[in-house]
């Protein structure tokens, strides 16, 4: 009787702290392993959580209902209980299913909401706010991901946030123009990604300090960007606009990624200059005119620049092989890049413009440190127990052309690096590639014997 009188007392006490428990996370995750799988199950176990809270002294709220599709029948009554002022931060994912949308209602945000929330997250779901929608003072971080929402829609909501910091935009397919208004003076970071059918990106908030763009090709109007410290942007034909625009429109930039495909231009030598550069990443996928040796322009245009990464990796190579080519190699007048410590190339193979590249970094960066030359895809490695001790797969033209980037490295670039420089080269893995390579490898010798005769 005393053991029960105890454990009796513990749950009462238990029961009085979880109805005030201020962080709530519900889902599928959350409610552990051994929970029957059944939806209805699921939605039930959360409907008696809702209602054993009294809802009061919530401040974080996260609700994902993906794969419980019958929670929508309580989903109003969840929200109603759980979204109370003073709540600070507030995800949902309303999911129903691939037919249907939960519309988030703006009554959701009462006067008492939008006085506290600080972060706002949605997922899978419609939100339609109006102009008549009252300020959220104290919101600084707002994250959709696949919502629908127009872009006046979202300029009406970003008006009324005049404390955000953060916004990330992912796959809202209705939005077609996205005006950042002047009045998120404190915004700094903008994150827009797979929005398909967006075209115009115009910013008036005078202190974004990181700005990404992926998978989308839109015209980008920035305002003043001289707070502008990091840019990651991915689109057609990017790494010719980057230096000839770039310079003058954004000259404090610290960090830059450029993915572009299709690329066809070969980079111009401009006098315009990025003088505080230090990490360029470029991801490149491009036609066979076009001329990696042109690259240097970022080099001479770059005199902080620190770090340097190229991928080039792409199964379909069509530009001049080192191998087999009687011009020598080009030369450019010497220039001394004094900052410059490590630089990597992804997907080294034995274009001819590529290897220029390579040696003409060696001969003029004289504070370089390490020079990483990868011939893979960069992908898992047998190593990585993680990913089942087998390395990732790769058909033969991969393969033939890997084989050819490390002879090409071994033949024109070992002997030219200097005593100070640690030189890594990656290669593929011999056993788990056995069946292929040893084809290759006799392709190779012959190719390279055809050569050098």
């Amino acid at each position: 009787m005393r053991d029960a009188a105890r454990a009796a007392c513990s749950s009462h006490a238990f029961l009085r702290s979880w109805r005030c428990r201020p962080f709530l996370t519900l889902n599928r995750d959350s409610l552990g392993s051994n929970v029957n799988s059944r939806q209805k199950n699921f939605s039930c176990i959360i409907d008696n959580i809702q209602r054993n809270h009294s809802g009061i002294g919530i401040k974080i709220f996260k609700l994902k209902l993906y794969g419980i599709l019958d929670g929508s029948h309580y989903l109003d009554r969840w929200l109603q209980i759980a979204v109370t002022p003073g709540i600070e931060n507030l995800t949902l994912q309303p999911y129903y299913g691939d037919d249907m949308e939960y519309n988030v209602p703006c009554t959701l945000l009462s006067d008492g909401v939008r006085n506290s929330i600080r972060s706002f997250e949605l997922l899978l779901c419609t939100f339609h706010p109006t102009a008549e929608l009252g300020p959220l003072r104290k919101l600084t971080s707002l994250r959709l991901h696949s919502v629908r929402i127009s872009g006046d829609e979202l300029e009406y909501f970003l008006s009324n946030s005049p404390a955000l910091q953060q916004l990330d935009l992912s796959e809202c397919q209705e939005i077609i123009c996205l005006n950042i208004p002047c009045v998120l003076q404190q915004l700094h970071f903008l994150k827009v990604s797979y929005c398909s059918k967006l075209q115009v990106v115009e910013s008036k908030a005078r202190n974004l300090f990181s700005f990404i763009i992926e998978g989308v090709t839109t015209k980008v109007s920035l305002g003043e960007t001289l707070q502008m410290k990091n840019l990651r942007m991915y689109r057609s034909n990017l790494v010719c606009y980057a230096r000839t625009e770039l310079p003058s429109n954004m000259p404090n930039i610290e960090t830059l990624f450029i993915g572009s495909h299709h690329e066809s231009v070969r980079t111009p030598m401009l006098p315009t200059k990025f003088l505080f550069l230090k990490r360029l990443s470029i991801y490149l996928r491009c036609r066979p005119s076009y001329d990696y040796f042109s690259l240097i322009s970022f080099l001479d245009a770059s005199p902080s620049l620190e770090t340097l990464f190229l991928d080039v990796a792409q199964e379909k190579v069509e530009h001049e092989s080192i191998f087999g080519c009687s011009a020598q190699l080009r030369q450019m007048p010497e220039q001394h890049h004094g900052h410059l410590k490590s630089m990597k190339i992804k997907g080294f193979y034995s274009a001819k413009s590529l290897v220029e590249l390579t040696y003409y970094i060696l001969k003029n960066a004289k504070s370089l440190d390490c020079l990483t030359l990868d011939t893979t895809y960069g992908d898992p490695k047998c190593d990585n127990k993680m990913y089942g001790g087998q390395c990732a797969k790769m058909n033969k033209g991969f393969l033939m052309q890997a084989r050819r980037g490390a002879a090409a490295i071994r033949a024109y670039i070992e002997d030219k690096v200097p005593s100070t420089v640690k030189l890594t080269v990656v290669e593929h893995c011999r056993r788990c590639h056995a069946d292929k390579l040893s084809e290759i490898d006799a392709m190779c010798n012959d190719f390279l014997t055809c050569f050098r005769l």
